[in-house]
């Protein structure tokens, strides 16, 4: 999900999102350690798609 698009979200869609986006990188990661994935890349990819949501709802409770 693009910056953009997650600017448009409300915070309670941010605090959803964000919890599915953590299950979902534990779950890449426990996968990998089992056996390995086909695309290690999808491990990068989901922790920064976390930290995006991270970092967005930090930015609207400074504001």
């Amino acid at each position: 999900m693009k910056q953009s698009e997650i600017k448009n979200l409300s915070v309670t869609e941010l605090q959803e999102k964000l919890s599915q986006s953590k299950k979902a990188y534990a779950d890449l990661k426990m996968a990998h350690a089992i056996s390995p994935i086909e695309n290690p890349l999808q491990i990068r990819s989901a922790r920064r798609t976390v930290a995006r949501f991270a970092t967005e709802l930090t930015k609207r409770e400074l504001q």
